[in-house]
C-alpha cells in the first residue's frame, strides 16, 4: 500500500526553454503619483512560440522616499506550451486581475535592497466543456506574492548615469481562498541580471531566468511541477512629466 501511495503522490515534471523580453514605462506626474505601463513578450523555446502575453497598468502613489505604493489592472493570455498545457484542454485562455502593491527601497552599504509585496483578484478563464471556443467561466482566485531583489555597482559605490550593476532577485507566489486547487505554491522565480543604466531615464537589463510552476490541476493524480529555464530582457523607462519646461 506504501508503494502504490508513493507511486501516485510523485510529481509530474515538465522542462521548457523559455524567453521574456519586457517593457516598463513610468511617467512621475508629480512628487507623489506616476503611471506605470507594462508589457511582457512571454516565449517558450527561447522565441519560437507563445507562452504568456501580459499587459499591466498602474497608479503609483511616493508615499515617501522608500515606499511606493501601486494598485492596478493585468490582462494575461496563456497559450498552451510544452509537452503539459496549463489549461486541461489544451486550450489558451485569458485572465483579468486586479493588484494592489508596497515595494520598499533601502541601502546598505554599497548593495540597493527592494522589498516588492504584492496582493491579486484573479478572475482565470475556464471552458466547462470541451467544444466551447471561447471561456465561459472565470472563477476568482487569490494570490500572494514577495520579491526580494539586490542590487549592486560594478563600479563606484552606488548605481547612477553610465553605471553597469549586477541584480539578484527571487520571488514567491502564493495561493489562497476557496478556490485555490493544488497550486497553494503557485510558482517561484529567480533571476540573475546584467544591468547598465545609460540615465535616469533608461536602463537595460539581461539574465538568466528559472521559473518553477505548480499546476492547479493534477495528471493521473499527480501533481504537475514545471521547471522553466532561459532569458530575460528588461528595458526600463522613467519619464518625469512633472518638469516644467522654462520659456
Amino acid at each position: 500500500m506504501s508503494n502504490i501511495t508513493f507511486a501516485q503522490n510523485t510529481r509530474i515534471t515538465n522542462h521548457n526553454s523559455i524567453g521574456w523580453y519586457n517593457y516598463f514605462g513610468t511617467f512621475k506626474l508629480n512628487n507623489k503619483f506616476g503611471l506605470h505601463t507594462e508589457y511582457q513578450f512571454r516565449r517558450n523555446d527561447i522565441i519560437t512560440e507563445w507562452q504568456q502575453s501580459l499587459l499591466r497598468v498602474g497608479l503609483n502613489y511616493q508615499l515617501n522616499p522608500k515606499i511606493q505604493l501601486r494598485v492596478g489592472y493585468a490582462w494575461i493570455e496563456t497559450f498552451p506550451y510544452g509537452e503539459i498545457p496549463i489549461n486541461g484542454m489544451g486550450k489558451d485562455f485569458t485572465e483579468h486581475r486586479l493588484f494592489q502593491m508596497a515595494t520598499i527601497t533601502d541601502k546598505v552599504g554599497i548593495p540597493d535592497l527592494s522589498h516588492r509585496f504584492m496582493l491579486e483578484q484573479r478572475w482565470v478563464g475556464r471552458y466547462s466543456t470541451t467544444n466551447l471556443n471561447k471561456e465561459d467561466e472565470f472563477p476568482l482566485l487569490n494570490r500572494f506574492r514577495y520579491m526580494f531583489r539586490c542590487q549592486v555597482p560594478l563600479k563606484g559605490t552606488e548605481v547612477k548615469d553610465k553605471t553597469p550593476y549586477v541584480a539578484i532577485y527571487d520571488e514567491i507566489f502564493i495561493g489562497f481562498g476557496k478556490n485555490v486547487n493544488e497550486n497553494i505554491f503557485d510558482q517561484n522565480r529567480l533571476g540573475i541580471l546584467l544591468g547598465y543604466r545609460f540615465n535616469s531615464s533608461v536602463r537595460i537589463e539581461a539574465g538568466y531566468l528559472n521559473q518553477i510552476v505548480q499546476l492547479g490541476r493534477e495528471v493521473n493524480s499527480r501533481n504537475v511541477f514545471q521547471y522553466n529555464n532561459g532569458l530575460i530582457l528588461n528595458a526600463n523607462f522613467n519619464i518625469d512629466l512633472s518638469k516644467k519646461t522654462i520659456q
